[in-house]
């Protein structure tokens, strides 16, 4: 199969990645990237290797190899060899104060004509003290859950 991606690096990329990996400070993933770009450079004497012989002489998978020279070739050498940053998670929606407010809820009488508290109910009643403009069930589970509550 042709490769459409071309790995050349630079001599100051080449030492980079020997530096790298003489070091052994990073990862193993890193480790195994930096070996993959090294192995597929186009530069070295010999020219670039197969990657199947990359894949079999490093023992990783034929995707990897494939995917980390295509990193390289659109984002450069630390786009290949370092994971992406993670998405920026939403705040969490319940506080501390409003944790204890649930517990004081939980631990009261439940409502005229029910015999327990249910997570809905639970949700409702803190969307009519005020707390919220609107409460999920799930978030009331995964907040008592998160406090080993047996309620949820």
């Amino acid at each position: 199969m042709p490769k459409h991606h071309h790995v050349s690096l630079s001599c100051e990329q080449r030492d980079e990645l020997l530096t790298l990996i003489g070091s052994g400070s990073q990862s193993a993933r890193t480790l195994s990237r930096a070996r993959i770009l090294l192995h597929a450079d186009g530069n070295q004497p010999g020219g670039a290797w197969f990657d199947e012989d990359i894949a079999l002489a490093l023992h990783l998978g034929l995707a990897t190899v494939e995917r980390t020279r295509k990193r390289f070739c659109q984002g450069g050498l630390n786009a290949a060899l370092y994971r992406k940053p993670l998405p920026k998670r939403a705040p969490e929606k319940m506080t501390g104060e409003m944790e204890a407010h649930l517990v004081a809820l939980t631990c009261s009488a439940p409502p005229d004509g029910r015999d327990h508290w249910t997570l809905r109910l639970l949700a409702d009643g803190m969307v009519e003290a005020g707390h919220f403009d609107s409460l999920s069930y799930a978030t009331v589970r995964r907040t008592l859950k998160k406090m080993n509550s047996s309620r949820g």
